[in-house]
């Protein structure tokens, strides 16, 4: 509760309100933050998803890219990140050969490019991603600054960068530009469509921004896995919170927001009688603060505060599994090479396009374009000791142009099987093996496990599953800012609430941004309290 200090108090408790609230404690501002659910972590967590099996899943963020070092280092993070050596493996749709594109030998990575017959691609595959590169390390380092200008932005990247393919047109045409065989063009082209809604060549730039942010990550665009599962990440924020002094409360449910900085929650107090759904039923708190971070998505932060905002759409369909051993592949690859990075499937430009018209029409694509991680291969130490030792392997599957609007409450149960159909059947077709008869058995059943977005958005208050809150935003402004909400791009249509979350201009993924800057504006903005 708030006391003589600079009071704030951050709705949910994802990566982004941990990390808001471990800068604010830390600076000595009183910090309370209310999460919903019975544990903190968001989506950034780790789980024991098999019972009788033991293996801990990332369950709903897979990979990190966008967690600057600067707020590991800030924050004392206990955070390790591990590179994966291959960037991606994807087959040929209905041929034994596949592209594999290593990133610790250019010879081999070559020779590959050769063998699909797409040789001619491989030096502009090349020079697209030494183009985002320079991007990226023009940009990376602002994400944890003030926003620049485009104009500085523009500046600082440089005309030998991406930012006019990016920025200033569809990216089906820099895709095209770049590559010439359709497999190519599908692997730079999946970036742009990772948990977004849209065709490759969209006035709205929707799918550029998408895939701006998924090449931008610590400068480079790789996406490392975090060695001990998400969770560590989501751990390690929770315990500097608490050691900082931030109290964090859980079991929460936020009622109302006020323009204010009036907050209104409901606590579960035992001893109470039981409601309708078996809990104790809670009491109502009401508190003032100085400030309130909204670390929940900004549809969510809109209906506390009794307005209207879009429900955006999300667009995916996740599946973890657990396996007896990797799958055997049609290619002469090696597994451990294959599934050593990202597994891409079904993913040619052309099928991307056309999973995207079915879609849109109101189906599930045939086949499902599906990306693959082997998270074990990278960090065995998410397996206990009896899995590690009989060669079990996680694996997670992101499926891609299924949106939000294919299910209903009514019809999600009936969906989910037929995705999960879609996603073993887009598994199969590339594959020398079915890949149902190797799922271990837990005690429950096969360790295989889907979530749709309708699922996504009841465990997480996502809505329509959106993995990033609502659409991205371009990481700049294109004027100067006036005041440090707008500064920091956290600002809301009220002064005295900040967006602290993925909804933030720069939020999406595990980053931590999106609180470290709601943290920053904050601290501004309460200076003479301080």
């Amino acid at each position: 509760m708030p006391s003589g200090r600079a009071s704030v108090v951050i709705i949910g408790g994802g990566h982004n309100g941990l990390t808001a609230a471990a800068y604010l404690a830390r600076a000595g501002v009183d910090v309370t933050v209310l999460e919903r659910l019975p544990h903190v972590g968001g989506a950034a967590v780790s789980t024991s998803g098999f019972v009788g099996l033991d293996a801990s899943l990332s369950r709903y963020s897979y990979l990190v890219s966008l967690l600057p070092q600067q707020i590991i280092g800030d924050l004392g993070l206990d955070v390790r990140l591990a590179r994966r050596r291959y960037s991606s493996y994807t087959p040929e749709p209905g041929t034994d050969r596949g592209l594999l594109i290593d990133a610790g030998d250019e010879a081999a990575t070559r020779a590959s490019f050769a063998a699909i017959g797409a040789a001619d691609d491989a030096d502009g595959f090349a020079r697209f991603y030494q183009r985002t590169t320079r991007l990226a390390g023009a940009l990376f380092p602002t994400l944890t600054q003030p926003l620049p200008t485009a104009e500085s932005a523009r500046t600082a990247a440089g005309a030998a960068s991406a930012w006019s393919e990016i920025v200033d047109a569809p990216i089906a045409e820099a895709v095209e530009a770049a590559a010439a065989h359709d497999l190519v063009r599908g692997v730079i082209a999946t970036d742009a469509l990772i948990g977004t809604f849209a065709s490759l060549d969209d006035p709205g730039l929707e799918q550029n921004r998408c895939l701006l942010y998924h090449v931008i990550g610590g400068g480079t665009g790789d996406w490392d896995v975090p060695i001990g599962g998400m969770g560590r990440v989501s751990g390690g924020l929770e315990q500097a919170a608490r050691a900082a002094g931030a109290t964090i409360l859980t079991g929460v449910t936020v009622t109302r927001v006020t323009p204010d900085g009036e907050v209104t929650w409901e606590e579960r107090v035992g001893g109470l009688p039981t409601g309708s759904d078996g809990l104790p039923t809670g009491i109502e708190l009401t508190a003032g603060f100085d400030l309130v971070l909204s670390a929940v998505a900004p549809h969510v932060l809109a209906g506390l505060l009794g307005e209207e905002a879009p429900r955006p759409e999300g667009a995916q369909v996740k599946v973890n599994m657990l396996l007896r051993r990797l799958p055997r592949l049609r290619d002469s690859v090696a597994a451990e090479a294959a599934f050593g990075g990202t597994f891409h499937i079904n993913e040619t430009y052309t099928q991307l396009g056309a999973a995207f018209r079915a879609a849109a029409g109101g189906s599930v694509p045939e086949p499902l374009p599906c990306e693959i991680y082997c998270h074990s291969l990278t960090d065995p130490t998410i397996l206990g000791d009896e899995l590690r030792a009989s060669g079990a392997h996680t694996l997670t599957v992101f499926g891609l142009q299924v949106p939000d609007r294919l299910l209903t409450p009514e019809t999600n149960e009936r969906m989910r099987g037929e995705l999960e159909r879609a996603v073993l059947a887009s598994l199969d077709s590339v594959l020398a093996e079915p890949i149902e008869p190797l799922l271990l058995e837990g005690r429950d059943g096969p360790a295989l496990e889907t979530k749709t977005t309708l699922d996504i958005e009841d465990a997480l208050a996502m809505p329509g599953g959106n993995i990033f809150h609502g659409p991205l935003s371009w990481p700049w402004l294109e004027a100067e800012p006036t005041g440090p909400a707008e500064a920091w791009g956290v600002e809301t249509s009220h002064a005295r609430i900040l967006m602290a979350g993925a909804g933030a201009r720069r939020g999406g993924a595990v980053s931590g941004v999106g609180g470290h800057n709601a943290a920053h504006a904050a601290l501004e903005l309460l200076a003479g309290r301080l």
